[in-house]
């Protein structure tokens, strides 16, 4: 399989920490947040990714030209950010013959097995995309998921004031081929606003209690550390 590595976020309101760090770059128990994502892409066997450069994207580059990896790794740099969506449609010749491929944000912090998501998506081979969903006590800061009992995404709404349920997407996802024709032509765009409400009944919703952590914050990058000191 191949992934879209998405590592172009500016990091607004973690204020100083990326004032001149790229939030995928800052560091998790003494090591870059990237470091993370390569070591779960080498462990499901993806053989190629794609990542996207725009804040700091010197640093980014500096950093995959010397990392040492198995996978080949491809750069999109975008001058003005295109949005997560707008990124996979802009590349879409990336993933154009693959069956299926992951979309991972880059900027959280989450030790997942993605060779089971791939599995269980491929259990559901009539969904469009798989979504990981987590437990969360701050809904209203996430894009929240509703399931039905054949594990299908029945609503799903990015920052709700008045929130359905504590599921919440955790940026991580497997999709398939036909998900092009879900992608706005007009850029830029996000998946979470402007693509995965229009797959509802087509998606499916893979819940898992492994450790995810949003890095949106200083407290929220400081739980992450905690975590990753003891071995979570």
């Amino acid at each position: 399989m191949k992934a879209f590595l998405l590592a172009a976020g500016l990091g607004r309101r973690l204020g100083e920490l990326t004032r001149h760090t790229p939030k995928c770059l800052l560091p998790i128990g003494g090591r870059p947040l990237l470091d993370y994502w390569f070591d779960a892409l080498e462990a499901a066997r993806v053989e190629e990714v794609l990542v996207n450069l725009h804040h700091h994207a010197e640093m980014v580059q500096a950093y995959l030209d010397t990392k040492v990896t198995p996978i080949r790794i491809r750069t999109l740099r975008e001058p003005e950010l295109l949005g997560s969506a707008g990124t996979i449609r802009t590349a879409w010749d990336f993933v154009a013959d693959e069956r299926d491929f992951f979309i991972v944000y880059a900027d959280n912090f989450a030790r997942v097995d993605l060779s089971r998501l791939a599995r269980f998506h491929g259990e559901h081979g009539d969904s469009v995309l798989t979504l990981v969903a987590y437990p969360t006590d701050e809904p209203q800061r996430c894009g929240v998921v509703e399931l039905d009992e054949r594990q299908r995404v029945v609503s799903f709404e990015e920052k709700p004031q008045h929130p359905r349920s504590h599921l919440a997407n955790a940026g991580l996802h497997v999709a398939s081929r036909g998900l092009y024709e879900y992608l706005p032509e007009k850029i830029p765009a996000d998946l979470g606003f402007d693509v995965l409400p229009k797959l509802i009944g087509k998606m499916a919703g893979y819940v898992t209690d492994e450790y995810i952590q949003d890095i949106g914050t200083p407290e929220t990058y400081a739980r992450a550390q905690r975590a990753a000191n003891v071995n979570c």
